[in-house]
């Protein structure tokens, strides 16, 4: 049984990569396979794109089951690969999505692009799961050059508090997902064992670190003007939104459904932290993917 994967060269992907290999026959997607770093020595690398449906439709060939990883915010990346799935015979899709879909609140673009695709893969006519995360500790990875050059932590609503959840729990939770009966229909909501701020996730990285670090909180004209230099003005406008909903208590509530599916607790982001410390060393030129 061939499963694909979509999306290996991000944070989650990666990891999923990592734990298929020693499993099953895996072949991984990518627009460059270069790119693809941790996954084992049988995996067959293809190369292609959501763009291009022929690549897709080849990737798919001799598939059973295929992990969902898009972020073409409002654009047809899943009605492309759901096609090519049909195509090919593929019987079940595995999709990444997002916690906010359950929250009647949450109406940003982000969010209503995650509903759509759930709803696009659930009227398919193929089985799926979906894994609806909350954020990943690993963004606060954004943190780290600051940290690194000035012992300083800058971000919007220091005091909102978020169930984060650590990526590599995302991934044993997809490779149970790609692997195991049952799980057919089912939407899993998967977040860290506690509800966290970025003041308290400040105080854990200099725990890990050994030296004092200090929170500086960013007033919204900040926090907006350093989104859109870095995504376009929707985008930008979609993150303002959910930083909103965190901080009306929206992304607090831990959920039990890690332990639930892999039979040990959800990690803490001490543990995150612990072990991604020497990404937030001073010294360190280049941030890695985690």
């Amino acid at each position: 049984m061939t499963i694909l994967l979509t999306g290996a060269s991000g944070t989650v992907g990666r990891e999923v990569a990592a734990r298929l290999d020693q499993k099953l026959p895996v072949r991984i997607l990518a627009r460059n396979p270069q790119r693809v770093i941790g996954a084992g020595p049988r995996a067959e690398l293809v190369v292609g794109d959501y763009a291009d449906p022929a690549s897709l439709e080849r990737a798919m060939r001799g598939v059973h089951t295929a992990f969902v990883v898009t972020n073409d915010v409002g654009g047809s990346d899943d009605a492309r690969l759901v096609r090519a799935a049909h195509i090919a015979g593929v019987r079940r899709l595995v999709k990444l999505s997002a916690a906010a879909v359950e929250d009647p609140q949450a109406d940003d673009l982000i969010t209503r692009w995650q509903r759509d695709s759930e709803d696009l893969i659930r009227s398919s006519g193929l089985t799926w799961t979906f894994l609806r995360p909350r954020s990943f500790m690993s963004n606060t990875l954004a943190w780290a050059s600051s940290i690194r050059s000035e012992g300083v932590v800058r971000a919007l609503y220091g005091t909102s508090a978020n169930a984060c959840v650590d990526p590599r729990d995302i991934a044993e939770v997809a490779v149970r997902a790609l692997t195991e009966d049952g799980h057919e229909g089912r939407a899993y909501t998967l977040t860290g064992p506690e509800p966290l701020t970025a003041v308290e996730q400040t105080a854990e990285l200099s725990r890990a670190l050994g030296i004092p670090l200090t929170f500086a909180e960013l007033t919204p004209g900040q926090q907006r003007d350093q989104l859109l230099a870095r995504y376009p003005e929707p985008l930008a406008r979609a993150l303002v939104q959910s930083a909103e909903r965190q901080r009306a208590g929206a992304k607090a509530r831990p959920t039990p459904t890690v332990e639930d599916l892999t039979g040990r607790p959800a990690s803490p982001f001490a543990t995150w932290a612990r072990d991604h410390a020497s990404a937030f060393t001073p010294g360190r030129e280049r941030l890695p993917e985690a």
